[in-house]
């Protein structure tokens, strides 16, 4: 796996014309954040905390399916008595925007390379957006509530390659997990790691301050 720095010319980019992101731990440093949304979920059901093990597996999972997989058989019948305790809204503010972010998307915007968010969020997504200012830089923002089988299906790179009408190899997708690598080779997209160099992947982003001189270099 190569790693993300300003000399490397070893990945032409020539034919780059989009670069898709992943939200949780690419976008946003949100783990603690998602951690304390589910243990309240879980306190309500008289359940203790997650254990690492369902923390790791709720960073990276839609909604829905964290829920199946933290909670009790049967919990749906429980929900409308404590939906209205649950806000996820509270937590934005505490969310960690991803150090030179803003620098990239601002160093993007005026480039032909297309941004788009490929996550398992589902209704918290445009309102983190909006919090963070972030709301012009990416189109479309695909949510787990916008496809039918999200990541680690291919479903959603699919969907945004059809809004961009680009093939596979003219973009690349940004990811932390497991399951990004698996949406991003199912879909044929090449897979960028973020600050895991535990993944297959053909790059590895330490951080974008990185990535931005990298791209300054190697975008025509």
């Amino acid at each position: 796996m190569l790693v993300c720095n300003p000399f490397l010319n070893s990945l032409k980019l020539d034919k780059l014309k989009g670069i898709i992101f992943d939200c949780d731990g690419v976008l946003f440093d949100s783990r603690d954040v998602n951690i304390q949304f589910y243990n309240q979920i879980r306190f309500l059901f008289d359940l203790p905390a997650m254990s690492l093990e369902q923390e790791e597996y709720v960073h990276t999972h839609s909604v829905q399916d964290s829920f199946r997989h933290i909670l009790p058989e049967g919990y749906e019948a429980k929900f409308p008595e404590i939906k209205n305790q649950l806000d996820y809204s509270k937590l934005l503010p505490y969310m960690r925007m991803e150090n030179g972010l803003l620098e990239l998307m601002d160093f993007l915007s005026p480039k032909t390379v297309r941004t788009a968010i490929n996550t398992n969020r589902t209704t918290t997504m445009n309102l983190l957006l909006t919090t963070f200012g972030l709301e012009n830089y990416f189109w479309p923002v695909i949510t787990a509530a916008d496809v039918s089988r999200p990541k680690p299906h291919p479903e959603s790179l699919f969907k945004i390659l059809d809004h961009w009408s680009l093939m596979a190899h003219e973009v690349v997708f940004i990811g932390d997990s497991i399951v990004d690598q698996e949406a991003a080779m199912g879909a044929k997209v090449p897979f960028w790691a973020f600050k895991n160099e535990t993944l297959q992947a053909q790059m590895l982003i330490p951080d974008f301050w990185t990535l931005r001189e990298f791209l300054a270099r190697s975008l025509k």
